[in-house]
């Protein structure tokens, strides 16, 4: 079951944690552009889901490994 919320999300205090600066920038809406990079499971699309769900946003999970660029642009043109 994935996490819902910063809450519910397991691991990586330091940076989602009540007053840490990944969850600020959430907070106040000012998300830059990320890139997660970590092993398999390590929560990296769960975070992912997370911030999309809580600032409102489209989110298209795709594996950088099997994803292509015409994989890319059918997703911009949506």
């Amino acid at each position: 079951m994935r996490p819902r919320n910063l809450d519910e999300f397991a691991g990586q205090k330091h940076l989602v944690g009540k007053g840490r600066p990944l969850r600020k920038l959430i907070e106040t809406g000012n998300i830059p552009s990320m890139i997660f990079w970590g092993p398999p499971g390590s929560g990296k699309t769960s975070l992912a889901f997370v911030i999309a769900k809580l600032v409102d946003a489209d989110f298209i999970a795709k594996s950088a490994v099997a994803a292509g660029i015409k994989d890319v642009r059918e997703i911009v043109q949506r």
